[in-house]
């Protein structure tokens, strides 16, 4: 702990020492051993999701303590091959994107289908491989933000996936088709046995205002986590949260957009940064869908 505390440096003591007085975490269904048995058992998912599922909560250095570290490298579509790797162009060979998952201990792999699609049979049995069914890329002129299906479920099952992974940009004019398609694979790949995780972003040009980019607004994301969740995602990926009231400064000038209660800003959230991720969390009903917070905006 106290390795922690030096890496956090002047924030120690604020985010260790933080008691939560909004949602008590004897409210949520926390990361332990037992996860799968206690959360997914008593679901609708198969057998053979339970084993992919333990499959990946049971490899890398965080076996068998509920947690998750997967290890996502899909920049070569989505932000581009040259951008992304002319600092290290050792991995636009995709062994060593999997070689770096592996070494580093990660429960799980994810990539594109031409990444693990290409090195597959010497390394699904390795590491659980976690396949990205969709993408944007930035060829198009001019730049586009949609994301479109890149294979099939069955594909991802013939390569020996232990989970598919898809992206949803809630709030952009596309993402009711993508809300679709996604719900539809994702049944698909339940039903072959994979697990399902969904990267919840946020994605349209009046979250961004004069003050505040909404884009990471604790209400805001904690929607998407909630539709997320609702089409059957095992796993939630979501931006931490940076502050809060997205739903409250969008309703504001008269203009009138979604639905919301001052409740989730004065007696469901604070300003800590640990309550406004709490809030997120309770979005996956309550933890029982696991919440991975990381990622953060493009650099370069």
């Amino acid at each position: 702990m106290s390795k922690v505390a030096e890496l956090l440096g002047s924030h120690a003591e604020s985010l260790l020492g933080h008691t939560c007085k909004t949602i008590p975490k004897e409210s949520l269904h926390l990361p332990g051993p037992d996860f799968v048995d206690r959360i997914f058992a008593a679901s609708d998912r198969n057998n053979r999701v339970l084993g992919n599922l333990q499959r990946m909560f049971g490899c890398g250095r965080l076996a068998g303590t509920g947690f998750l570290s997967i290890l996502p490298v899909d920049q070569g579509i989505e932000h581009s091959g040259g951008a992304s790797f002319a600092k290290n162009p050792v991995y636009f060979d995709p062994e060593n994107i999997v070689k770096l998952a592996v070494e580093g201990g990660c429960n799980a792999v994810a990539s594109t289908f031409g990444v693990l699609g290409m090195v597959a049979r010497k390394y699904a049995h390795k590491i659980p491989f976690l396949v990205k069914i969709n993408h944007n890329e930035l060829l198009t002129f001019p730049n586009k933000a949609d994301q479109i299906m890149w294979g099939t479920i069955k594909e991802a099952h013939d390569m020996g996936c232990a989970a598919v992974g898809a992206t949803i940009y809630f709030g952009s004019p596309e993402s009711g088709r993508q809300i679709v398609e996604v719900s539809q694979a994702f049944a698909v790949a339940h039903e072959l046995g994979m697990a399902t995780v969904l990267w919840c972003y946020l994605r349209n040009n009046a979250f961004k205002t004069k003050e505040k980019d909404y884009h990471v607004s604790a209400d805001l994301t904690g929607q998407a986590n909630h539709l997320g969740v609702t089409i059957e995602a095992d796993i939630i990926k979501q931006k931490l949260p940076e502050n809060n009231g997205g739903f409250e400064a969008l309703n504001m000038g008269g203009s009138s957009y979604g639905k919301f209660d001052r409740r989730i800003y004065t007696e469901l959230a604070s300003d800590h940064p640990i309550d406004l991720c709490r809030y997120q969390i309770a979005n996956c009903y309550m933890g029982r869908a696991g919440l991975i917070n990381s990622g953060g905006e493009s650099k370069g």
